[in-house]
């Protein structure tokens, strides 16, 4: 019996299975996912094989990035299919093709900026680029700011500073932006979305969710916008029913419009999520999760895991539009 979630016009088959490895490949902490203009989704991860490349109904395609990538965290794909990754560990973003040949690297690779300096990046996150081409960074732990750059990677500005305050942040987690230019940044440990105009002016914000960590435009004018919420952070509150781990859709306002998942807890069951860390969207409506998290899990519930190889095969989900 299938898995669904949601309600009305907002229901989701579960795809169980859905990745098709090479034999002995295991996916690890699928932090971020992203899909091209011919429903080829990549798969951005922490394993042995950071980029991995699969067709719609789940084929592996291809892999690349094997020795350039220190920690997987952030995708994006623009409208010629070049794609931005973002690498927190080694503190840089690359525009690469979709063979894996870099074409630009923002930052400099293991040389942080001083913490909280403002100066990028320390710990980026994700990227997303304005309606002209200019490449917006969120950055992300160890800074509270957000970098615009040039479409070739020259600074223009930045903003934010750590605090709760509108324009302020507290972990700038993920980034994405809409036709009109507006700027949508998920401040996780403040619970909230802000929204900025292109030039970084403080606009509004979006409440009332958990953690937001994967934030992706549904694109369009007056776009939806999926979110990934994580659950709590703390043992004493892990188990706490309907606060995540989960996805929402909220409209271009802000507001809920349908909720996937969440109300027991995390979990590896179908239709659970343990942290949803990665957004994306196909032609057809089918949205892709990458979950990280998969460690912390085995290392806390040892005893309920389902084998090992089921258990990172959960690191990415795929849920069918209906």
């Amino acid at each position: 019996m299938p898995v669904i979630l949601g309600s009305d016009e907002h229901r989701y088959r579960v795809v169980e299975n859905w990745a098709k490895l090479p034999d002995g490949w295991t996916l690890t902490d699928v932090a971020a996912v992203a899909v091209d203009s011919k429903d080829r989704v990549y798969v951005f991860n922490r394993g042995a094989h950071p980029m991995i490349v699969f067709d719609r109904d789940g084929n592996f395609v291809k892999s690349w990035g094997e020795g350039l990538f220190h920690r997987a965290h952030g995708l994006h794909v623009d409208a010629q299919d070049h794609i931005y990754c973002t690498d927190d560990g080694d503190h840089t973003v690359r525009k690469c093709t979709t063979d894996g040949k870099v074409l630009l690297t923002i930052g400099i690779p293991e040389k942080p900026a001083p913490f909280m300096s403002g100066e990028p990046f320390h710990r980026c996150t994700h990227t997303a680029l304005s309606p002209t081409g200019e490449i917006y960074v969120s950055d992300g732990y160890g800074n509270a700011r957000v970098h615009k750059y040039t479409p070739d990677g020259k600074l223009i500005k930045s903003w934010g500073e750590p605090g709760s305050d509108p324009g302020q942040f507290n972990i700038v987690h993920n980034i994405s932006t809409d036709l009109d230019g507006w700027v949508y940044v998920a401040d996780r440990e403040n619970h909230r979305v802000q929204v900025f105009d292109g030039d970084g002016k403080y606009e509004a914000q979006w409440n009332n969710l958990h953690r937001p960590c994967a934030l992706h435009c549904c694109g369009g004018k007056s776009p939806n916008f999926i979110i990934g919420e994580l659950g709590p952070g703390m043992p004493v509150n892990r188990m706490v029913p309907n606060l995540g781990p989960r996805l929402t859709i909220v409209d271009s306002k802000g507001k809920r419009i349908a909720r996937l998942g969440g109300e027991h807890g995390p979990g590896l069951e179908a239709g659970k999520f343990l942290a949803p860390h990665g957004v994306a969207l196909d032609s057809r409506g089918d949205i892709y999760v990458g979950e990280v998290g998969v460690t912390n899990w085995k290392s806390s519930f040892g005893d309920r895991l389902m084998p090992d190889e089921v258990a990172h095969a959960r690191c990415l989900q795929k849920l069918e539009k209906l």
